[in-house]
């Protein structure tokens, strides 16, 4: 494994309620040094949840999403608060967003985003054993529900509507835990 680069020098280059972006000059192993600039969030982890109906069907909310400025097909996620562990926080929003809880829940992945700019980290959580549940979330307009058969993900993915990347390598990826456990 290489060895990793040095930080020579870190600026804040300019800062939001949400983030930081961050110039960072680094020296290589090989000698070579370069700037690299990154966005840096709140450093506080982050959940999406896979809600499990039964072994093949997935519960998906349709959101508001600003960053693309249009409604998109997505699982139910959110920050970690302080003094939750990330089961508890995976649960909440699962209440707080698609109004289910969960008897089940395992951590099947940590990714990362775009690593080369991003700090950024997202636990995925398998929720099986669901039961009905709301909590007030704080979302400014009710989310809409849809159910998606594993099966079908395929086809779904070729709608449009689903574009996140971690939504769709959460699927995939409870997909291959469920038939490996149902095998």
């Amino acid at each position: 494994m290489p060895t990793k680069p040095e930080i020579l020098k870190r600026t804040l280059e300019c800062e939001s309620r949400l983030f930081r972006v961050e110039s960072l000059d680094l020296r290589f192993s090989n000698g070579q040094e370069r700037t690299f600039e990154r966005l840096i969030g709140s450093g506080v982890p982050a959940v999406i949840v896979v809600p499990m109906l039964d072994d093949q069907r997935v519960i998906l909310v349709r959101e508001y999403g600003a960053g693309i400025h249009d409604y998109h097909v997505s699982l139910p996620k959110g920050r970690v608060d302080a003094g939750e562990s990330l089961e508890e926080a995976a649960d909440r929003e699962l209440k707080e967003e698609a109004g289910y809880g969960a008897r089940k829940l395992t951590l099947l992945k940590c990714l990362t985003q775009a690593p080369n700019y991003l700090s950024h980290r997202t636990q995925i959580v398998l929720a099986q054993d669901l039961y009905p549940e709301k909590l007030e979330g704080d979302e400014p307009e009710p989310l809409e529900l849809e159910i998606l058969h594993l099966n079908e993900l395929p086809a779904w993915l070729g709608r449009g509507d689903i574009t996140e990347a971690r939504t769709i390598a959460a699927l995939y990826l409870a997909r291959d835990y469920i038939a490996a456990q149902t095998a």
